[in-house]
């Protein structure tokens, strides 16, 4: 499997493979080491599992490599379990050859990789876990509001739109901006809410009602 992502990856010229490792120890050895710009990240491995390997990689305030997760399972808790590890993104080893690349190419620019049907399975499971009532608080508090988060009127909506899975240039159409705006906007949002990427900007948004 990694002989052939490597043979797909190269054959781009653009895209080069620094490393491969066969479980989580070695991956996150490799990872150390070389720094690289995006990571691809099994699942299911002997010794450290690739979740947990994730979550090291993203804990490290000195790394800045982004991690996809690609697995074999479509599997709902490996999903959720891998984004809140910190993961860029997720895919399923059936992807095919444009999908990969891209996926490099989105994961190192800092974007979000999830299909849209992921995307929306992300949101109603953070949408349930929002609408369920507090066992303990008598009186809920008060829905944080986006101002709360340092967030403009402008960047709120974005981060709305952003929830809804929307790219870049659909949420330029929809507010009749330029797309530079938009990954200005984007960028400002990741900086203000302390997020990872937009797939971590999503997940925040959910969990605390900005969205």
């Amino acid at each position: 499997m990694r002989a052939g992502f490597r043979m797909i990856l190269e054959a781009t010229g653009d895209i080069v493979v620094i490393g491969e490792a066969a479980d989580g120890a070695q991956a996150l050895d490799a990872v150390a080491r070389l720094r690289p710009d995006v990571v691809f990240m099994d699942v299911q491995m002997p010794g450290i599992d690739g979740l947990e390997a994730t979550r090291r990689i993203v804990a490290d305030d000195g790394n800045t490599s982004a991690v996809v997760v690609v697995t074999t399972f479509d599997r709902d808790d490996y999903l959720f379990q891998a984004l809140q590890a910190g993961a860029s993104g997720f895919l399923l080893k059936n992807a095919g050859p444009e999908e990969l690349t891209a996926a490099v190419r989105v994961a190192a620019a800092g974007d979000a990789l999830l299909a849209p049907e992921v995307t929306r399975r992300v949101i109603e499971r953070f949408a349930v876990v929002s609408d369920e009532p507090a066992p303990t608080a008598s009186v809920p508090p008060p829905a944080p509001s986006p101002a709360d988060h340092g967030l403009t009127e402008r960047e709120a909506e974005v981060l709305r739109l952003l929830a809804r899975a929307l790219s870049n240039a659909e949420i330029a159409r929809e507010l009749f901006i330029g797309d530079a705006t938009v990954k200005t906007h984007v960028s400002n949002i990741l900086i203000k809410l302390g997020a990872r990427d937009r797939v971590a900007a999503v997940v925040f948004a959910h969990r605390n009602g900005l969205a």
